[in-house]
């Protein structure tokens, strides 16, 4: 097996302490995107990176402390990086570029990160696959042939395939923490508001929300010490001071762990292992594990696409060659404006809004949008029943290891299904925490496997917690995959 590559906490490290400058982790950064071109995790690289590594040595020679002191960080390209392209997978912003950084982005620039450049994702994070991006779709590292998930999955390559200890995406009903499970990494999906979306292309805005890619709990626990936090620019944020800590074994002491049952049935053999191999190492160290329902999840995946296609036609209204996005030559404004959708647009973007729209319309918002809107709150209202009697629950991320490309693409109901164990989760607001404990052998290739810690609201911390008791019992699996 490959030696473990250096975590983000170690190379702040030995930049703090002159080891190393943040110059060369950049360098190296860029080498080992280059070395892994052909996974396709990245639409562009920053050109102003040096000019924020040299910052970085400024400041460190200034006296300052920097928490994340010239670490490389690759970030989804649905968050906005000054002066760089913002495309959100597509054509229609292909030339877009920011006039402004993300909030999570100044956050991390200012704690000493070096943003080195911008993931690939499914168009306008509109996909469970990166199937769908305008540059092309990204592979997983384990098998080529396979898909790493999404829509944040050249976040997840970029960390899996060691280019960066870690990365940002985006989280609308499972877009962290499925391609995390898939590329054998860990996914955090925050409390809704817990990380400010001021920056952030938006897709449902009710429901999407920036988390981290990681290999470690310690290093989980650095970034959202970073990023979290209150900000007045986004009028969604909570003023919940971060204050996140990797855990030990003595953590899962006595700590009560319900498993949900309505995520028992439909998995794979190797997910159903992986969850009991975890599910018995934490009844070694002491937690107490009960099965228990949440009936109203098995109408999650109907409810989230009923209120995240209506949110997604209303935000991608402004995208019409005038306001935002490449204007198409045509004899009036109308035509322009259709021509500029239906050449910028790819066919999963034109779906959802077209679904959207239709929920939305006379005659149908009470049949369909309203109704969901109520199917939500039943959803919110099963877990906070769950969580008095349970300090966490589990489920697999997903109920399968990563598809083969292509595999669900002619059939977008099977692409949505993806999603069975994670949307309910954006829809209740609650943070989860894709866990990587295993692997599953599938057509003799070994695939990373996901297991989901969902927590209260505003409970991350427990989380991060958690996987840092479950690391030190030995039941998380974060390995290089061969070649990489």
């Amino acid at each position: 097996m490959p030696d473990a590559p250096p975590t983000a906490t170690d190379l702040a490290r030995a930049v703090r302490a002159r080891e190393t400058t943040p110059q060369a982790l950049l360098d190296a950064a860029r080498a080992r995107a280059g070395a892994v071109r052909g996974l396709n995790a990245l639409i562009s690289l920053n050109d102003r990176a040096e000019e924020g590594a040299a910052r970085v040595q400024a400041r460190l020679e200034a006296g300052e402390s920097l928490p994340l002191a010239g670490v490389p960080v690759v970030v989804k390209d649905n968050l906005n990086v000054a002066g760089t392209r913002t495309t959100c997978g597509s054509r229609i912003l292909a030339n877009y570029v920011s006039p402004y950084d993300a909030t999570a982005v100044e956050r991390l620039t200012a704690a000493g990160a070096v943003i080195i450049g911008k993931a690939n994702m499914d168009e306008f994070a509109m996909g469970s696959s990166t199937e769908s991006s305008a540059s092309g779709p990204t592979l997983n590292p384990w098998d080529r042939e396979r898909v790493p998930g999404g829509s944040s999955g050249g976040s997840a390559v970029a960390v899996a395939a060691n280019v960066t200890p870690v990365s940002l995406g985006s989280d609308t009903g499972g877009s962290v923490r499925q391609p995390a499970a898939f590329t054998g990494v860990y996914g955090l999906k925050p409390t809704y508001g817990r990380v400010s979306r001021y920056g952030l292309v938006a897709y449902a805005s009710s429901l999407d929300q920036i988390g981290p890619f990681a290999r470690t709990a310690e290093d989980l626990a650095l970034l959202m010490n970073v990023i979290a936090g209150h900000d007045p620019r986004d009028a969604t944020s909570l003023d919940a001071p971060p204050a996140f800590g990797a855990g030990t074994p003595d953590d899962l002491r006595g700590l009560r762990v319900g498993v949900v049952r309505e995520s028992l049935s439909g998995n794979t053999p190797g997910v159903d292992a992986v969850l009991g191999e975890t599910l018995a190492a934490l009844r070694s160290a002491g937690a107490t594990v009960t099965e228990l329902s949440i009936p109203s999840v098995r109408h999650a995946i109907a409810a989230y696409y009923l209120i995240a296609m209506p949110e997604a036609s209303s935000n991608l209204a402004r995208y019409d060659g005038m306001v935002y996005g490449e204007r198409a030559p045509a004899p009036d404004v109308t035509g322009s404006m259709t021509r500029a959708r239906e050449q910028g647009f790819g066919p999963e973007v034109k779906r959802r809004i077209l679904l959207g729209t239709y929920a939305l319309s006379s005659g149908y918002y009470d049949a369909y949008y309203s109704k969901a809107m109520r199917v939500r709150r039943l959803i919110a209202q099963d877990f906070a029943r769950a969580f008095a009697s349970v300090d966490v629950l589990v489920t697999p991320t997903s109920p399968f290891p990563a598809f083969r490309r292509g595999e669900k693409t002619s059939d977008p109901l099977a692409m949505y299904a993806a999603d069975v164990d994670t949307v309910a989760i954006n829809l209740a607001g609650l943070p989860a925490l894709s866990v990587p404990a295993g692997f599953e052998v599938v057509d003799g290739v070994r695939l990373p496997v996901g297991i989901q810690f969902i927590a209260p609201a505003l409970k991350d911390e427990l989380l991060v917690t958690l996987a840092g008791g479950l690391e030190g019992v030995g039941a998380v699996r974060v390995e290089v995959a061969a070649g990489y």
